[in-house]
């Protein structure tokens, strides 16, 4: 809204010397038994009245307008969740519902933040499950902030991330160029946790969207692939492996696009992990247990960052599943969406599953 401009009257200067007589009153009609109506000064306060009205009502139209036109990125504190636990429970069975501070449509991206950013999830997750302590926590911080759910046999199963991966992407395309119409961005910055960092780069490589991402945040992504510590070679020596993904590919075949080796890793990296024009950081604990070994996870080539969270900070016990709440992770989360103001990591005891010991 543009300031009001205020009009400064100079009282007019009156002589001194001598004194205009006030105007004398108009008397108001009598009735016939003598008592005089009042029905003018009634009139006046009326039109008064109905101004006054008239005017709130118009000034209220006008700010709900401007909510409806366009609101700026989230001003009030939404409270953050720190505990994968609590958070995937209260997530899971609510699949297309978005965690606090994600998905508002109206939102406009600030010049200090000028892309959207999009979180993906990864498998067996969904954006409420996952999401309840990135989301709120970039809104808090300015940022307009959207999350999807995909890869599940219906969009309301509990079951998510499941499906072929190259299709998922293929999701994330669509939802990125509703974001992209709804906020008027040139481009979104993504923030992939699990498979959701694979669909990424599948998306960015193979669907057009290296002309659409600018930044690219893998939270332990599963872009190389997982041994499952060690468990797909164990499966292959024993020679059950291959039924095993044979069982895989009709129902759960993101399980199997996700081992080391598949047909789908082996496309995504021929050629080098990333694509000109995007700027990479790859976030990894090494206590994942599901991308193993956890090395893996890191992405060569220009514009990379890799970073263990326990180089800086020791007694963060962070395992895969509690990543995507991790403080000290989603610190570097910012500090890789905002490089020009870092911010300090705030080093801290956070357990596998249940995050910081309070």
């Amino acid at each position: 809204m543009r300031p009001t401009r205020r009009r400064h009257l100079t009282p007019s200067t009156r002589s001194t010397s001598t004194t205009r007589p006030e105007p004398a009153t108009r008397p108001e009609p009598a009735t016939s038994d003598g008592t005089a109506t009042h029905s003018g000064s009634t009139a006046r306060r009326t039109r008064r009245t109905l101004r006054a009205a008239a005017t709130a009502a118009a000034t209220s139209a006008a700010l709900a307008l401007s909510a409806v036109v366009g609101a700026p990125a989230q001003a009030q504190q939404l409270p953050v969740n720190y505990n994968f636990s609590s958070g995937f429970v209260r997530g899971f069975l609510t699949p297309q519902k978005a965690p606090p501070g994600a998905n508002n449509w109206s939102c406009r991206p600030s010049a200090a933040h000028p892309d959207p950013v999009v979180l993906v999830h990864g498998t067996f997750g969904n954006m409420n499950s996952t999401w309840r302590g990135a989301a709120p926590l970039l809104a808090n911080n300015g940022y307009c902030v959207f999350a999807l759910t995909y890869g599940g046999p219906s969009p309301d199963s509990a079951i998510q991330g499941v499906g072929r991966i190259t299709g998922s992407a293929a999701s994330l395309a669509s939802f990125v160029d509703r974001v992209l119409a709804a906020t008027g961005a040139d481009r979104v910055d993504l923030v992939g946790h699990s498979q959701g960092g694979a669909v990424a780069r599948y998306y960015t490589k193979f669907l057009g969207g290296s002309t659409k991402v600018r930044r690219l945040v893998g939270m332990s992504p599963s872009g190389h692939g997982t041994t499952l510590d060690g468990l797909t070679g164990l499966g292959q020596a024993l020679h059950i492996l291959e039924p095993v993904n044979r069982l895989l590919n009709t129902t759960f075949p993101a399980l199997a696009d996700q081992q080391a080796g598949s047909p789908f890793i082996t496309a995504l990296n021929a050629g080098g992990d990333t694509v000109p024009g995007i700027s990479y950081t790859t976030v990894v604990t090494r206590y994942d247990k599901v991308v193993t070994p956890y090395q893996t996870a890191y992405l060569s080539g220009p514009d990379t960052v890799n970073i263990t969270v326990q180089d800086q900070c020791e007694a963060d016990l962070t395992d895969h599943l509690e990543m995507s709440y991790d403080p000290v992770a989603l610190t570097y989360v910012l500090n890789a969406l905002d490089p020009e103001h870092p911010r300090s990591i705030p080093c801290q005891v956070v357990l596998p599953l249940t995050g910081p010991l309070h």
